[in-house]
């Protein structure tokens, strides 16, 4: 596994769980640790690994990026950070395994962008989740593409314009994390869901996560076009024969 000195990498069976572990300055996505991140990603997705978790050490989940990488830079390189920082995000939904963030404290701002961006969510009871930008000089632009995508308008918006955090239980109601357990079940309940989630061929799984996020960017015939074409590509491989004909069998007796 790559050497990190932001992260901490640990895998178990064929789960793997990616810790941000910068918690004197709050899980701050530095830009050292966002260029990290996206490596270490690559290298889970090109592996045999199953699953992804993304944790975080210390008491916020992460504060999001860290302004020393913005304060006294010029425009080309505050866009040159966020370009970076997009495609770390990019690099979890392109990833064939299922991720899932395991939050507690604070996940704010670029922070709460994470979470949203992970393909599911599980919360401990304690966490909160805010995009401060609107009660400031900094709107989170970037980090309500994200979160907008997981949250209706009205819901997104409020969250963003007025910067108020929400807590678990009000991320939960409004679509950001799948679950809220309490705080001590949180490491079980993750857990449980990526092992669920990594049931089944993980060539299957990749593709359909794939085609998931592929066919919500498009208007609904073109996604159920795309989706029928990769459905009936995977329906003749030799997986799905097989389970076809298994099945087919049982039903005989």
């Amino acid at each position: 596994m790559i050497d990190t000195r932001n992260l901490l990498v640990d895998r178990h069976d064929a789960i793997v769980t990616v810790t941000l572990n910068r918690p004197e300055q709050r899980n701050a996505l530095s830009l050292p640790l966002m260029l990290e991140l996206t490596q270490v990603l690559q290298h889970i997705g090109s592996s045999d690994a199953r699953g992804v978790i993304l944790a975080a050490n210390g008491p916020v989940f992460s504060a999001g990026h860290h302004f020393a990488d913005m304060a006294g830079h010029s425009q080309a390189e505050v866009r040159a950070l966020l370009r970076i920082c997009t495609e770390m995000m990019d690099c979890l939904q392109a990833l064939p395994q299922p991720v899932v963030a395991r939050v507690h404290g604070l996940a704010t701002a670029a922070g709460c962008q994470l979470v949203a961006t992970c393909d599911l969510a599980v919360a401990a009871a304690s966490a909160s989740f805010a995009l401060p930008g609107g009660k400031g000089a900094l709107f989170c632009h970037t980090p309500l593409v994200a979160v907008a995508r997981n949250l209706g308008r009205k819901r997104a918006l409020e969250l963003a314009m007025t910067g108020d955090p929400i807590d678990a239980r009000t991320a939960a109601d409004w679509g950001l994390v799948n679950r809220v357990v309490p705080d001590d079940q949180l490491e079980a309940a993750t857990l449980d869901l990526i092992s669920r989630a990594t049931r089944g061929p993980a060539a299957s799984k990749a593709a359909g996560k794939q085609a998931y996020y592929r066919q919500m960017e498009m208007p609904q015939p073109a996604a159920y076009a795309h989706a029928g074409d990769v459905m009936a590509q995977n329906a003749v491989g030799e997986a799905a024969q097989d389970s076809f004909r298994a099945f087919l069998e049982k039903r005989k007796h």
